[in-house]
Formats: C-alpha cells, sequence, structure tokens
C-alpha cells in the first residue's frame, strides 16, 4: 500500500516537472518584445495565450458586445456571453479570421450589421448555435466551409443565401422551426461540395427537396416524415449515412426498394410505425429498426440475396455486409431466426 502511494507520488511529481518545464520553455522561447506587443493588443476583456499567438479567447465574460479584434487574429472564441449583435468595427482589422465561435449568446438577425459576416473573405468555420436568430444570416462568407446553426428559431432560409457557398462541406440546421414550405426546390442550389446536412428536430412532414448531390450524411431524426418519394435517393448517389429515427413513417410510406440502394451504409429507422423490414442492399452495414411494430422476422424474405445463391458462392460472393442489426423494442420474441445468421454472416450484434 506505501509502495502504491509512492508511486503515484512520483508520477505526480514527474507529471509537474515535465508540465513545468514545458510552460517555462514556452515563456523562455517566447521573445520579450512580442509578449509586450501581444499583451498591449490583447482587449482587457480576453486572455491571448503567448503559446497561440493567433488565437483570442474572449468566452464566458459575460460580454454584451465583441471587443476589437486584433490583426493576427485567425480564431476567435466569443462563445457563452450576452452579446446582441454583430457590427463592423470590432472586425475592422480581423482580416485573417478563419474560425469565429459564437455560440450561447443573444443574437437575432436584426443584430447582425448588414454585410458584415460577408466582408470577413478568409472566414472558414462559422458557430452560431443556441442563439435567437429567426432565419439564416445573409449574406455569407463565400469561403465558408462549415455552418452550424443548430436551436436557434429558423424558421426562413433566405432565398439564395448558401448560392456561392462552394466550398461548404457541413450545414448544421437541426433544432430549429423549419416547416416544409422553408425548403424549396432551390434552396441548397449552390451547395456543390456539401457532405453533411443536419436539419434534425424541426417541423418537416415531407423529405426534404433537392438534397445537394454530393451528400454523405444526411440526418433527418425528430420530425413528422411520412413518407419517401420514388426513387429519392437517386438524386443523392452518394448518401452513406441516413439517420430518420423519430418520424412518423409506415410501411405504406416506403416504395418497394426505397431503402434498397447500394451507397446507403448506415440506415436508421428507429421509433418509427413499420410493421416489417423494409428492403434493404447487400452493402448495408449497421440498421437500426428499433422501437417499432414489427411482430416477427423472416430471414429469407429480409435477405438481400438467395440464401442458396449465397451458400454457392460463399466467402467469395457478393455477401450481405450487415455487422449491426437493432431490433429491440418491438414485438419480436427471440431466439433469432438461423436464416437470419445464414444470410448475414458478418453480423457480430443482434439487439432484440
Amino acid at each position: 500500500m506505501i509502495l502504491k502511494v509512492y508511486t503515484s507520488l512520483l508520477l505526480l511529481f514527474l507529471v509537474n516537472s515535465v508540465w513545468t518545464r514545458t510552460v517555462r520553455q514556452v515563456y523562455d522561447d517566447l521573445d520579450p518584445g512580442h509578449w509586450s506587443h501581444y499583451t498591449s493588443e490583447c482587449p482587457q476583456e480576453c486572455f491571448c495565450p503567448p503559446s497561440f499567438p493567433n488565437a483570442l479567447y474572449c468566452d464566458n465574460k459575460g460580454l454584451k458586445e465583441i471587443p476589437p479584434i486584433p490583426a493576427r487574429i485567425w480564431y476567435l472564441y466569443l462563445q457563452n456571453n450576452q452579446i446582441e449583435t454583430i457590427s463592423e468595427k470590432p472586425f475592422a482589422n480581423a482580416t485573417h479570421l478563419r474560425w469565429i465561435n459564437l455560440n450561447k449568446n443573444k443574437i437575432t438577425n436584426s443584430g447582425i450589421e448588414n454585410g458584415v459576416l460577408s466582408k470577413l473573405k478568409r472566414l472558414l468555420y462559422l458557430f452560431l448555435e443556441d442563439n435567437e436568430l429567426e432565419e439564416v444570416p445573409a449574406p455569407l462568407p463565400v469561403g465558408l466551409e462549415q455552418l452550424r446553426l443548430a436551436r436557434n428559431k429558423i424558421s426562413k432560409i433566405p432565398e439564395g443565401v448558401f448560392s456561392h457557398l462552394e466550398n461548404l462541406t457541413m450545414l448544421d440546421l437541426h433544432q430549429n422551426s423549419l416547416l416544409d414550405s422553408a425548403l424549396q426546390s432551390d434552396t441548397f442550389h449552390g451547395l456543390n461540395n456539401l457532405m453533411q446536412l443536419n436539419i434534425a428536430k424541426n417541423s418537416l412532414k415531407k423529405m426534404p427537396l433537392s438534397i445537394p448531390a454530393n451528400t454523405l450524411q444526411l440526418f433527418l431524426d425528430n420530425n413528422s416524415i411520412e413518407v419517401i418519394p420514388e426513387n429519392y435517393f437517386s438524386a443523392i448517389p452518394k448518401v452513406t449515412f441516413l439517420r430518420l429515427n423519430y418520424n412518423k413513417l409506415s410501411d405504406d410510406g416506403i416504395p418497394p426498394n426505397g431503402f434498397n440502394v447500394s451507397s446507403i451504409l448506415d440506415l436508421q429507422l428507429s421509433h418509427n410505425q413499420l410493421t416489417k423490414i423494409p428492403p434493404i442492399n447487400a452493402h448495408l452495414e449497421h440498421l437500426h429498426l428499433d422501437h417499432n411494430k414489427i411482430k416477427s422476422v423472416n430471414g429469407t424474405q429480409m435477405c438481400p440475396v438467395s440464401i442458396a445463391l449465397e451458400e454457392d458462392y460463399g466467402y467469395y460472393g457478393n455477401i450481405p455486409r450487415l455487422r449491426y442489426l437493432r431490433l429491440d423494442g418491438n414485438e419480436i420474441q427471440p431466439p433469432i431466426p438461423l436464416d437470419i445468421m445464414i444470410c448475414f454472416r458478418l453480423l457480430q450484434a443482434v439487439v432484440i
């Protein structure tokens, strides 16, 4: 027992010694003239770490407005404050900004000065989650790569707001107040490189129109979607991760081969109203069907290829790739049917 205590103390001493030397080295290596310059430039309310001179930390300071941003800053942290407005003045010298985090403030659309965001020409990441926005702010920087607007009050997407954002790869609009009418056929026009679109926790009753063709991840959980249109996914041939949990999908609302799509590897249909398993593709790897109304499972019917044909080709053929199957919360009684195991030879986990 005593040996363990001594060992722990020695380890703690060594860790503290290394940390102390590291911190001292940072300060020792820093040119005193540069340190004085950084200190004089740093807004009084914020913290400018000498080891990270391109970052400005103004988070959790109770700020009501944005302080003047030094010209050297690339990364700006303003989250968890009481900021209501975004005006041009604080950014007059901040021409190199790449990243702005304004999450958890009190910003409204009327509080954003017209054109202030689009003038940040080098901005790549803009975080405005947990504010009081009622529509997507516009205009936006043309080089933007990520736009996070979750947990606002957004019910409107201005026409053409995304039309010049060709570099945007991630758009997060989850937990807002979007209706079907807010998503027109040209709403996402211009998002040619979008990879992830999150519209979960809104008030949609239909699948959104004209999803960008390069989308890989589409999140639509917690809406009221009832129908998947015929051939819907042919327009987004690269979609890999599809989440439709907590909707109102029934058997009648899914076309015969609605989810038989070779690009989809992860399909989540939990907490819907399905009574049977929809046809799936042999490439599918993860299938979530928990908390539906499914009463039985027939492996022969569920299998995306003929079991007899699969046995002929063995592991060298196009055997189904399903590795994870979740069926709990239905009316299915164990054990797992043998034909499920015969079909899906790569299964690693089944929850029933």
